[in-house]
């Protein structure tokens, strides 16, 4: 059971890597996965810079929040994806998006894990320098 919650952040940065790397790769798809249309000319490349950026870097600071066991990347990626949630909400709320309930979860269940693993970590070093 330790593995697994010493692990468990692994599965965000896998897909968060994926996504970001999707978006280089085949940008139809992503959008697509997304549930947006994917723009045109200087939006497009917003898009796909700005979007796979995200997915990437979220994905890499998890990693080096793994190997360097420095909680820090993990707080980083929990205030993106809550960020990212509020900034969702504030697009219904004003103005006229309409309310991505599914995606707002998969950002709070995947800044949970992380808030937890950051905790573990935290509880993982003070134990070692005992």
């Amino acid at each position: 059971m330790n593995q697994l919650r010493k692990f468990l952040p692994l599965l965000p940065a896998t897909i968060f890597i994926f996504m970001g790397i999707r978006w280089v790769a085949n940008p139809e798809a992503a959008a697509q996965a997304q549930l947006m249309p994917l723009l045109e000319g200087m939006a497009l490349s917003s898009q796909i810079a700005d979007i796979g950026a995200l997915f990437f870097c979220m994905g890499g600071m998890i990693l080096l929040g793994l190997i360097t066991q420095n909680k820090t990347w993990f707080q980083a990626t929990v205030f993106m994806l809550l960020t990212i949630a509020f900034m969702r909400i504030t697009a219904w709320l004003f103005h006229d998006a309409a309310l991505a309930i599914p995606m707002i979860v998969v950002e709070l269940v995947m800044s949970s894990v992380l808030f937890f693993g950051a905790k573990r970590m935290s509880k993982n070093l003070s134990q070692k320098e005992s």
